[in-house]
């Protein structure tokens, strides 16, 4: 039987280019697919996310992963949900958004220590293909709509500081340069796309 190799991969940080870029369709056949979905759960989970996207470990192509456990709180029933919400979408395409408007302070693992206040709908309709190459439309609200909005955003080249609002983004300003330049201390491996 093979080996799984644990692999920890280095986050793409603020400034590389590949965040901006649309990611590209795979099909099945693409390489190592299952080596780089374990791998990238491994890299989520090692840095404490809830989820990740190709293009934040270099590659832009349509796929990311989602896994809302640590969103659970033992105080709070509303959030049992939330458990073991664990998934892989590849060739996803966000059909329908629609219900109220919610305001939740999201954070991104490629823009550490930045935090900021993000309106998005609570409602999505979501085309997608899971691990297995099978075609799965769903439904989802709340706060799993949001992380697969977040993460949905990244494989079409949007990061979450695109929704901030002016003045926000210009008290931002020189610490997204820090983190480009790699002049921060983060606890996970990171690619610095300006680092000297």
């Amino acid at each position: 039987m093979p080996q799984i190799v644990i692999m920890i991969l280095p986050i793409v940080a603020y400034g590389d280019p590949v965040l901006r870029k649309e990611g590209e369709e795979i099909t099945k056949d693409y390489p190592n697919l299952d080596s780089l979905i374990s791998n990238m759960f491994d890299t989520m989970y090692n840095a404490q996310g809830v989820g990740l996207a190709a293009p934040q470990i270099g590659l832009a192509i349509r796929l990311f992963i989602v896994d809302t456990t640590p969103f659970v709180d033992e105080e709070d029933p509303e959030t049992e949900q939330l458990k073991d919400f664990k998934k892989v979408f590849i060739n996803a395409w966000i059909e329908e958004e629609d219900g109220e408007e919610f305001v939740f302070n999201e954070g991104c693992l490629s823009i550490p220590d930045i935090r900021g206040d993000v309106d998005r709908l609570e409602r999505i309709k979501i085309r997608y293909l899971d691990e297995n190459f099978q075609e799965q439309v769903e439904v989802y609200d709340g706060l799993k709509a949001r992380v697969i909005q977040h993460e949905y955003d990244h494989i079409d080249g949007v990061l979450f500081t695109d929704y901030l609002s002016p003045l926000r983004k210009n008290m931002i300003k020189k610490k997204l340069a820090k983190i480009s330049k790699g002049q921060i201390s983060v606890a996970y491996r990171m690619k610095f796309p300006l680092a000297k």
